[in-house]
């Protein structure tokens, strides 16, 4: 039983992990802006991979990885890593970790048509189902009724609902570009080459915008740091990691979909950590999107 289901247990231990990662990134946001987080937590990512696939693989950079491989995750994580996580990072400034990872649930049913397009991966009926729950939850929170009409209209800060949207989308594209190009091959070192393309992008936009100084007093923060090793560990090293395990075992969609519940799972953490104010209807459309979720994986 256990066996048939490894897809969808890695998918469930991906959540666990995003969800420690969503939080501890918002506080270190707060104090040393996403643009240094991101490429901060990818330094940190990349020898956290190193040193793991030195010990289990016998080499602490993947050399061994075909051409093919290099170029889908490279594109994967470009894709992923700098926009994707771009947009995301700056959403938890914007409207908060809880929310932005709401959002983000929007990732399953882009990801089961990009995985219907490219892969004629299919989904069944009760998934499509759950699918749609799963975006009811998201609605029920971003939306309120316009007090002067009968319109609705958006809860949260536009411009952080777009962000948490477009890291949605890098998201969903960079999980595809990950399956074509990962195949068999170990998702540690997979996840080592999509960072290392993270890094060179990052690197790239701190060139283009200038700012290196923002980077070095990030770098002596101290109580960033914290949360930034804590993040790291969890997001690009283990969550992520275990994000590619669980697409080798089911289909993409299936794998997000599930790794959507992180809305509900951030709840306790935004109330006792993040010191937030959490609204019954918020809760209510976080739980709806976990309904969605346990359609598809139940049923």
């Amino acid at each position: 039983m256990i066996q048939s289901h490894l897809g969808e247990i890695y998918a469930l231990i991906t959540a666990v992990f995003w969800t420690i990662t969503a939080v501890c990134f918002e506080m270190a946001g707060r104090k040393i802006g996403s643009l240094s987080v991101n490429y901060i937590r990818l330094v940190l990512a990349f020898v956290f991979i190193g040193v793991y696939t030195t010990f289990s693989r016998g080499m602490f950079l993947p050399l061994d990885a075909t051409k093919e491989a290099w170029i889908w995750l490279s594109i994967s994580g470009l894709i992923g890593f700098v926009i994707g996580d771009l947009f995301l990072f700056q959403s938890y400034l914007e409207i908060g970790s809880r929310v932005s990872m709401l959002i983000m649930a929007l990732v399953p049913p882009i990801t089961a048509l990009l995985g219907f397009i490219t892969m004629r991966e299919v989904i069944s009926v009760s998934g499509l189902v759950g699918m749609f729950i799963t975006i009811l939850g998201i609605f029920v929170v971003v939306l309120v009724k316009n007090p002067e009409g009968n319109n609705f209209m958006f809860s949260k800060s536009i411009k952080g609902i777009a962000y948490a949207f477009i890291g949605a989308l890098g998201q969903s594209f960079g999980l595809i570009f990950s399956k074509i190009g990962m195949g068999s091959y170990d998702p540690f070192a997979a996840t080592q080459i999509r960072i290392i393309s993270g890094i060179i992008g990052f690197t790239v936009v701190f060139m283009f915008m200038k700012r290196w100084d923002k980077l070095k007093e990030a770098v002596k923060n101290k109580e960033a740091t914290k949360y930034l090793l804590l993040g790291s560990l969890f997001g690009p090293f283990l969550g992520v990691s275990f994000s590619l395990l669980a697409i080798q075992y089911t289909t993409t969609g299936v794998s997000s979909t599930i790794t959507s519940i992180v809305p509900v799972l951030i709840i306790p953490l935004s109330i006792y950590v993040l010191k937030e104010k959490v609204s019954t209807k918020e809760i209510l459309g976080a739980v709806i999107s976990v309904i969605g979720v346990s359609i598809l994986f139940v049923i």
